[in-house]
């Protein structure tokens, strides 16, 4: 039953000093729902779910898995919790082979048909060093420890981090698989398009606040469209502009409007278009990532980075630093000499 809540966070606060840490995070998961969490690195995704997982304690707020509270009850919370961590670091076993059959004992799975049928799927080669396997490799072998006890809540820390394109499709139809058996699912990301595919509901998380809750169902089946239309001439622009269309943008420039407007007004716009000369007119189609650029775009006038162009940011922070303590070298040397 979706309405039913089966994770439960309030007002989470984990302040870490500098700005870094989560700040009053609030929202639930229902029962039944893929509820996905996407932010850039950084932004507070491991941090929140460490905190539901019962690894940290949290500053103030509360966290509760299906009625227990998170950090108290973290040993009972694992008994129906599979987990997949975001930074993973396997005991020292010679093989993928004994350290999954040595999960399956701690989980106390004595049937392992369900284990391999995710290793068929995911073409792990289990009998590869554990310590030498490829990141994907390992990634694998998490999947299917995290996986194999077939537990009712998943809660998952970047889960396809490694994946090629192929295994990251195969996933996601392992994914949409437990979704139709009424699993519970927290999945973490900073892919929008594997979370658009299997969530109910995404939460974008940036500088550890939430930003927004969009629910997917409604991107992709929108009340309202959205028409960017070009006139090929500044009477039949500027004539248009006078009717009662919702005009979102305006560009003079190109004799050009873009507007919002109701499914059941669809046919009354294209009949008053056919008394005009249009150049071209194009659905803008909404999707999770422009959603989500929208928002912050309209509430705080940023955009959203990739881990790509934070890593740049990063980099360049480091080498400004280094060549401050160069130059303060130089100028304490020469100082020095005087």
């Amino acid at each position: 039953m979706k309405n039913e809540i089966a994770i439960k966070v309030e007002h989470l606060t984990k302040d870490y000093g500098k700005g870094r840490g989560i700040f009053d995070l609030t929202f639930n998961v229902h029962k039944g729902e893929v509820f996905g969490f996407v932010g850039t690195n950084g932004s507070g995704k491991t941090t929140t779910i460490r905190h539901i997982m019962g690894f940290l304690k949290p500053d103030s707020g509360d966290v509760q898995v299906q009625g227990f509270d998170a950090w108290k009850d973290a040993p009972h919370i694992k008994s129906f919790v599979g987990y997949v961590p975001g930074e993973i670091a396997f005991p020292d076993l010679s093989t993928g082979t004994i350290f999954l059959k040595n999960q399956a004992e701690l989980l106390g799975v004595k049937n392992m048909d369900y284990a391999n049928s995710l290793i068929d799927k995911l073409q792990l080669d289990t009998s590869a060093n554990l310590k030498r396997m490829s990141k994907g490799m390992k990634q694998k072998t998490a999947i299917v420890a995290g996986f194999m006890a077939d537990k009712d809540i998943l809660i998952l820390d970047e889960p396809t981090t490694g994946l090629d394109p192929l295994m990251r499709e195969t996933f996601l139809d392992i994914i949409l698989q437990e979704k139709s058996k009424g699993k519970t699912i927290f999945m973490s990301s900073q892919m929008f398009d594997e979370l658009e595919i299997t969530c109910d509901r995404v939460a974008l998380i940036l500088d550890g606040k939430i930003i927004d809750i969009a629910e997917v169902a409604s991107l992709q089946n929108p009340s309202h469209r959205i028409y960017k239309i070009e006139f090929t001439n500044q009477k039949d622009y500027e004539k248009f502009k006078k009717l009662k269309f919702k005009i979102v943008r305006d560009q003079q420039k190109y004799f050009q409007v873009t507007i919002k407007i109701a499914n059941s007004s669809i046919n009354q716009l294209f009949n008053v278009l056919k008394n005009y000369q249009v150049k071209f007119i194009s659905e803008v189609k909404q999707n999770l990532e422009k959603h989500f650029k929208d928002i912050l775009a309209s509430q705080r006038q940023v955009k959203i980075v990739t881990s790509e162009e934070l890593d740049k940011t990063h980099r360049q922070k480091r080498i400004e630093k280094r060549s401050l303590k160069k130059q303060q070298k130089l100028q304490k040397e020469e100082k020095d000499d005087k």
